[in-house]
């Protein structure tokens, strides 16, 4: 390695489909101003069920982003992440299309639900008129790495593709493998992860989990660093991002949006938050090492903000054990109380925010959450401005993951 520089990965382009906007910018906007949208869930099929309150991507129409053939063979996940996708390439300024050399490029998806709504179709028709009406695409559209494939042949990518099928922390984990393979020789990754999981079945599956608010009020139902938590309000949609070596994106002048710095990750176990605390903090402590950041260094954290009264009070002490003093200083917000938490696409959600967040130098409030009982900082009713270098991003999953990432503004100079 002796004279030679290190390769660096930055993010260098954003899409998003959220509930709170059908755009990367649309979606900062409202996540600024504090937007609340989570709503009384109005799918086909899930009136009758105890889920109430979910965050819906409204006013998305797959027809608008999706050529016809793709369309009929995918899932609504995918359906996301295709558009999300195309956003994030048009944004790096590389686009769809076969490129110079597709093996230059890979796709890296997460997803936890998988397609649950076309697979209930297919199902339907099954049980209701014979297996001779059940589609083709009924043995991929559901699959994990569906999304993964569709992005990889509709933009002609051809490098290094795969998915992490894993709960929340997941979608921090595909970010950072994507950073892996770039400073590993790969030129760049199309990288996120998108969810659909509010249709009926999705729906069903989910109520096992006892971290699910039921409540029938939207206001009521996520509420988190609160004496009213009473756990999440799950969302769909998601983000994508351009994941590039940071040389060949100068080259290209394209936007360099921030340094994807330190990653690290623990488990804890299903439900066990209380040991959530020591998982969590030591996954904050390898990614500051990865990123060779100081503890005061943090500037902002997104937290993973589960709305469980054990959950909330193990992160605010994992924070402390981490980042000693500056735990309880360091701004964090959580703008996911707002529109819900979409699983493994909620942290890729606060990547995106994050990104955001640096360049305009401003922290997100925390939507609808006014009072907290926790010794943090959290950012509330109106967004603060502040000089934003680096940002921690965390998240933690219901089947125990723990994750953290750490985030730099680009600084103008190569490595």
């Amino acid at each position: 390695m002796s004279g030679r520089r290190a390769r660096r990965a930055v993010i260098t382009g954003t899409g998003v489909i959220a509930p709170n906007g059908l755009h990367a910018d649309a979606y900062w906007k409202s996540v600024r101003e504090g937007l609340f949208v989570l709503d009384r869930i109005t799918r086909e099929g899930c009136g009758n069920l105890p889920l109430r309150v979910g965050g819906e991507v409204r006013s998305f129409d797959a027809e608008d982003h999706i050529e016809e053939p793709f369309l009929v063979q995918t899932d609504r996940f995918s359906h996301f992440a295709m558009a999300a996708a195309a956003q994030a390439l048009d944004d790096a300024g590389i686009g769809r299309g076969a490129p110079d050399d597709p093996y230059s490029i890979g796709v890296f998806t997460a997803a936890g639900s998988g397609g649950g709504e076309f697979g209930q179709r297919e199902l339907q028709k099954l049980w209701g008129q014979g297996s001779k009406f059940v589609g083709p695409y009924q043995s991929i559209a559901w699959f994990y790495a569906a999304s993964t494939g569709q992005i990889s042949i509709w933009s002609g990518f051809k490098g290094p593709c795969g998915v992490v099928a894993s709960d929340e922390a997941g979608g921090l984990d595909a970010v950072a493998h994507a950073a892996r393979a770039v400073r590993r020789g790969t030129e760049a990754l199309v990288v996120g992860a998108t969810e659909a999981p509010l249709a009926p079945y999705s729906m069903v599956c989910q109520l096992g989990y006892p971290e699910l608010s039921t409540a029938e009020e939207p206001e009521r139902a996520y509420l988190p660093f609160t004496t009213a938590a009473r756990g999440f309000a799950p969302a769909e949609g998601g983000a994508v991002l351009v994941v590039e070596e940071e040389n060949r994106a100068r080259e290209r002048e394209a936007p360099l949006r921030a340094v994807v710095a330190g990653h690290a990750a623990t488990f804890t176990g299903a439900s066990r938050w209380e040991r959530s605390r020591e998982g969590l903090a030591q996954a904050i402590r390898g990614a500051l090492d990865e990123a060779g950041c100081a503890p005061e260094e943090i500037d902002v954290v997104f937290a993973d903000a589960l709305g469980v009264p054990e959950a909330d009070r193990a992160e605010a002490l994992a924070l402390a054990d981490a980042l000693g003093a500056h735990g309880t200083r360091v701004p964090v917000t959580a703008p996911k109380s707002g529109m819900g938490r979409a699983y493994c696409a909620a942290s890729v959600l606060d990547v995106a925010a994050a990104v955001y967040a640096m360049e305009h130098g401003q922290i997100p409030p925390t939507p609808n959450v006014f009072d907290i009982c926790h010794d943090l900082d959290l950012v509330m009713s109106r967004a603060r401005p502040a000089e934003l270098r680096t940002a921690l991003v965390l998240s933690r999953g219901l089947m125990g993951s723990n994750a953290a990432l750490v985030v730099r503004r680009c600084d103008g100079s190569a490595l």
